[in-house]
């Protein structure tokens, strides 16, 4: 820009940059500040300062005739230079809008943006102005709206998942229009997906130690814009173009009845600790934004630092956030990583926090899916089961359990009966339902399914951290071999286990989270902590070239099969906990347990080894949409993780069986009817239906 525009006073509200088709208003927060300028970056790259002459309550703002959708544009902050009063001005930071719609650039490393008084301008990236403009279509468009009962989430990275997808464009791979490509949704329907769990898509940069390692950060757990989403995965260009892109992703997913949720993360920022770089919210009010302990930073997330989720304009921004997601984006929903940091008051997670009360009084954000990553890296920070209604939680008891179990680990009957019922001992005291369990075996975080059975040791090298990054409970096992292997007793048991696994996760009540690729045998090479590995290491593998637990062309069929009986029988994915009553004059419970000579458990402190569940549909609490009465055939579910083979007596609360599904068949979900016992294979899980003449 050759002449600066002249500025109004413009408004303090809305925060960011609001174009209304003639010129936009900026409005930033920055308490302590003695001055803001406004910086503007032209084609020419000349950087033209502009400054903010209002203040309103904290908010510096200011309206610009002419200023239109893909200018960039930043701020620079001046006042005091002082750490332990929590502020740390220095107008030779160039910062980014916490409130940005979209942002370009990258940061690059250098000492500049780590001293005071070193200019960061071309090191950092810009904030863009937008065009919030989006043809939706003809009225609303379809928004899903599953019920959590109906559930089942696919997380997934937006890069991993088409990068090497040949049926998608190359130019579009890897990028939000590739996840809107139907060779992707396609994947994702024939399976039964009802929601994707897109890992952060909030704009991120690297971490300093991994760009002086030549690494990146490929999970995107490190954020600096939380209204913007991430220009890298936008194939359309990063001047605004990534957030249309974006809406037409959402509106494709929808469209195919797929609901979008999104990893956030609001635990902590990309600013990192004392030593970080300045980037954005330091910048412009350090104590604000941030728990302080002097001149340090409080860290319960093991990232340097914690947002102060006390503080209400930290809250403001939360919340703010969100609702964008939600109202201009159309996502339905989140998953809060390290959610127990968010909660903390002085010190410890509290339940009554302001985080929780905002979020449950709000007619926005109430109203969509919450999903809890409910534990964080401080004392006490371990809170499964311990989120108030509305919330969900990833369940990693369920995770270690089912893990236990199929890795042949001591596991108690009542831990694991208590773990494929929902988790009644976590929920049910507060009035939740099952499916506020969000049951997982495997995340983005950890070892593969096909590593899970593939590997006894985590194997971290590429990270460049000498193995002291990744989890070290791993809670696997390797069947004898570590690593790829051509033994076919090795790889046997390797495919029976992984079978094993998923037919637990998708049978078991509660909310079936997959981790995106365990469906196609994915594998890291036994890496459980691939955050830094943008690469074929974290890339789905579409051609399966490389599974360690041996190539399993029926998997996909598997979890598709096994979701679509999910999908038609409302008991096994009920609403309700299971009482144990009676349900009829024979004495049958609404779940009955066994053991293998056909009769009823009655010591629960013996280790878990062939366990039957009998699932009446009869039992059924609750009732269906127009308040009737809903019946479903019964199922009796056996499961045998044992390295020998048994055979089982049938209960005779059903008067006959058909098998639906063999884990240890080549065709697993073949149907034919059964007498009066049946062989379990090792480490097979069987499902039986015993059709309801009233059904």
């Amino acid at each position: 820009m050759t002449d600066a525009p002249p500025t109004w006073p413009g408004s303090p509200v809305p925060l960011g940059a609001t174009w209304d088709g003639e010129g936009t208003n900026v409005a930033v927060y920055a308490a302590h500040a003695d001055a803001v300028d406004l910086c503007l970056l032209d084609e020419a790259g000349t950087e033209t300062r502009l400054p903010l002459l209002e203040q309103t309550a904290h908010v510096w703002h200011a309206y610009v005739p002419r200023l239109g959708p893909g200018q960039r544009y930043g701020f620079r902050a001046h006042g005091p230079y002082e750490p332990a009063n929590g502020r740390r001005y220095d107008a030779s930071k160039l910062l980014a809008d916490p409130y940005a719609r979209a942002m370009t650039g990258d940061f690059a490393w250098d000492e500049a943006a780590f001293a005071f008084g070193q200019d960061t301008a071309g090191r950092v990236p810009w904030s863009v102005v937008v065009d919030g403009g989006f043809p939706w279509g003809a009225g609303d468009h379809h928004r899903p709206h599953h019920a959590w009962a109906d559930t089942v989430i696919y997380e997934l990275h937006v890069r991993g998942f088409t990068k090497q997808m040949e049926a998608v464009p190359e130019p579009l791979r890897g990028t939000y229009a590739g996840l809107a490509h139907p060779a992707a949704i396609e994947h994702l329907t024939r399976m039964g997906i009802s929601a994707v769990e897109l890992m952060p898509v909030h704009h991120f940069v690297d971490e300093p130690h991994l760009q002086v390692s030549g690494l990146t950060n490929y999970w995107g757990y490190n954020s600096v814009g939380y209204f913007a989403p991430h220009a890298a995965y936008s194939a359309s260009g990063s001047r605004g173009q990534q957030v249309r892109e974006f809406r037409a992703m959402v509106r494709a997913l929808h469209d195919a009845d797929i609901e979008v949720l999104l990893d956030v993360v609001y635990n902590h920022t990309a600013e990192g600790d004392e030593t970080g770089p300045t980037l954005s919210f330091r910048g412009l009010d350090d104590g604000g934004y941030y728990r302080l302990d002097g001149e340090r930073y409080v860290d319960y997330t093991g990232c340097g630092n914690t947002l102060d989720a006390r503080q209400p304009h930290v809250l403001q921004v939360i919340m703010d956030s969100l609702r964008y997601w939600v109202t201009e984006m159309r996502v339905d929903g989140f998953r809060f990583d390290l959610a127990a940091a968010l909660a903390r008051s002085m010190h410890d997670v509290d339940k009554l926090s302001g985080f929780f009360d905002c979020i449950a009084q709000d007619p926005v954000i109430s109203r969509v899916k919450l999903i809890a990553e409910p534990w964080d890296v401080g004392a006490g920070g371990y809170q499964v089961g311990e989120f108030p209604p509305l919330w969900t939680e990833w369940n990693g008891r369920y995770r270690d359990c089912v893990r236990d179990v199929w890795r042949g680990a001591p596991v108690g009957v009542g831990e694991l009966a208590t773990r494929l019922t929902g988790s009644s001992d976590l929920y049910q005291d507060d009035g939740r339902a099952p499916y506020a369990s969000i049951n997982f075996v495997t995340a983005h975080d950890g070892f593969t399914l096909a590593d899970l059975v593939s590997y006894e040791q985590k194997h971290n090298e590429a990270n460049g951290e000498d193995g002291r990054d990744g989890t070290d409970d791993n809670r696997s096992a390797n069947g004898g071999v570590e690593g790829p292997t051509g033994d076919a007793a090795v790889l046997a048991n390797r495919r029976a286990r992984r079978r094993g696994l998923l037919a637990t996760l998708l049978l078991s009540a509660g909310v079936p989270m997959l981790r995106g690729g365990d469906e196609i045998g994915a594998t890291q090479a036994g890496n459980n902590n691939a955050y830094c590995q943008d690469n074929e290491v974290s890339w789905l593998d579409w051609a399966r070239t490389h599974d360690p637990a041996g190539d399993d062309p029926a998997l996909t069929d598997l979890v598709a099969g096994l979701l679509a009986l999910r999908g038609r029988h409302p008991v096994l994915r009920r609403q309700h906990f299971f009482s144990g009553d009676v349900v009829d004059g024979a004495g049958r419970k609404d779940v009955g347990w066994f053991a293998a000579d056909g009769h009823e458990m009655t010591d629960w402190s013996v280790s878990c080894e062939t366990l039957g569940m009998f699932l009446a549909g009869d039992g059924i609490a609750g009732r269906g949409p127009r308040g009737e009465r809903i019946v479903d055939d019964s199922f009796l579910l056996w499961l045998n993780p044992q390295s020998t083979a048994t055979t089982v007596t049938l209960p005779a609360w059903a008067p006959t069986y058909e098998r639906v599904l063999d884990t240890a068949r080549d065709d697993p979900l073949t149907s034919e009817p059964v007498g009066g016992t049946i062989a379990l294979q090792p480490y097979a899980v069987v499902l039986l239906r015993a059709p309801s003449p009233d059904r």
